[in-house]
């Protein structure tokens, strides 16, 4: 064997080894066909955890160990019972693209090491020539490194979509079962109040017989009890919808489920969803310019045929090529750099307006429970009197019945703004991620 040869050959055997260590340990030791995944031992085993703070080129994102250390507002009852009810028939669709990210980022954390592949080349005289051909990076102006950064941002990304997507699943099954249990309440003072209605007909109808009234005062009465009818209709066809589309989102009905929860406050990070994902795409968007102007400086590779006719060596060169618009190209990549920057603050604060108008909707909305539930008290307190006046003869029915409506309208109102209340309260918990725990997502 002469020293070519020698070279060849201890050089072939350093590519091997160099690849071995970019496969892993785990994949070369469990044969070949499990690299490319045909072994049924490795297909059968137990699912990785999605979300999981570590990276893949060994550093600790900080945005998803937030997203688990997140704990949900959701104390025990009806609201985490629809809650898990929904989580369990989740079709995940950003879980894949999660998963996917992390793929993209794996390969990416060993690009720092040497590549092996073939080259085919017609000689001159008309052969064709084949070869394998190893090349190693020496100095690339920081652009590999960016390429592993911009994929684990990529997989931060993903993770903060992930919990986006998650929140907003749950935020829609709770407001469904909100509208469902709004229409009920509703429903119910309707159901309560259309006995006394019923009973002022029959009093009018009599008067009517004995013509102490005249017809035209019942038929008020017997109008106004048809609309409580039918708005008591309406509103349990309303909770029947609300209830059937809930169960087509979750994996088993939710019968029985009925009220309302309190809500939990004990997060340490309550970041808007929306400025994790901005900064995590700042991130991203940071290490894609570098990884381009980069692309734009001179680069240093070793590399050579390492299967037959050639030796190694080294060459200098730009991945993007050097030209007359290579200043502005530069510029540009600072520039967007300075865009991302200033995206990230714009994010910030379009989150901070939101919080702000729903925490002043939700203030208003109390100030008008509190109002609300006032007046029905007054029209309440209003109907007792005329109606013991309308028994001592001193108010006509028609009187009493209007006093009467605008109780219930009353009472109607106060019913409702009490979900109101508590679909903004899930709005707000959904905008911070806090309607499920980190370990759900």
């Amino acid at each position: 064997m002469n020293g070519r040869d020698s070279f060849k050959l201890i050089t072939t055997g350093c590519v091997v080894a160099l690849l071995s260590g970019c496969m892993g340990a785990d994949m070369m030791a469990t044969g070949p066909l499990s690299m490319f995944g045909a072994d049924k031992s490795t297909a059968d085993a137990a699912p990785e955890r999605v979300l999981d703070s570590q990276m893949e080129n060994g550093a600790q994102s900080e945005i998803i160990e937030g997203l688990l250390n997140r704990r949900s507002v959701l104390a025990s009852g009806p609201y985490a019972q629809v809650a898990n009810a929904v989580l369990a028939a989740n079709s995940r669709a950003a879980e894949a693209d999660l998963r996917a990210a992390k793929l993209r980022a794996e390969a990416r954390a060993n690009n720092w090491l040497p590549t092996l592949g073939p080259s085919v080349s017609l000689s001159s005289l008309g052969d064709v020539v084949t070869s394998l051909v190893v090349e190693q990076v020496l100095f690339d102006n920081g652009r590999k490194k960016a390429e592993r950064d911009y994929a684990a941002a990529d997989v931060e990304v993903a993770a903060v979509n992930l919990a986006q997507d998650t929140n907003d699943r749950v935020l829609a099954g709770l407001e469904l079962y909100l509208s469902a249990q709004a229409a009920t309440a509703k429903a119910n003072v309707n159901m309560a109040a259309l006995e006394k209605m019923e009973r002022y007909e029959y009093v009018m109808s009599e008067r009517v017989k004995g013509g102490v009234s005249s017809r035209v005062d019942m038929l008020v009465v017997q109008q106004k009890v048809n609309q409580m009818r039918s708005d008591m209709a309406s509103d349990q066809e309303k909770a029947t919808a609300a209830m059937s589309e809930l169960g087509a989102m979750t994996a088993a009905p939710l019968t029985g489920v009925t009220g309302l929860s309190t809500l939990n406050d004990g997060n340490v990070d309550s970041t808007p969803l929306t400025v994790l994902k901005a900064r995590a795409e700042s991130s991203r968007a940071i290490a894609e310019a570098t990884a381009a102007r980069a692309g734009f400086l001179p680069s240093l590779t070793a590399g050579g045929d390492v299967s037959g006719g050639g030796g190694l060596g080294l060459a200098l060169g730009a991945a993007n090529g050097l030209g007359f618009g290579t200043g502005a190209s530069l510029k540009a990549v600072d520039a967007q750099k300075a865009a991302v920057a200033a995206r990230v603050g714009q994010v910030q604060e379009d989150a901070n307006r939101s919080l702000r108008a729903l925490e002043g909707e939700l203030a208003s909305l109390q100030r008008k429970a509190a109002q609300s539930q006032t007046l029905a008290d007054q029209a309440a307190a209003n109907y007792d009197i005329y109606a013991e006046q309308q028994r001592a003869g001193q108010r006509a029915v028609p009187d009493v019945v209007g006093i009467f409506e605008t109780k219930v309208r009353t009472e109607r109102e106060a019913v409702s703004l009490k979900y109101e209340i508590a679909r903004v309260m899930l709005k707000i918990a959904a905008l911070k991620g806090t309607l499920v725990n980190g370990e759900q997502i």
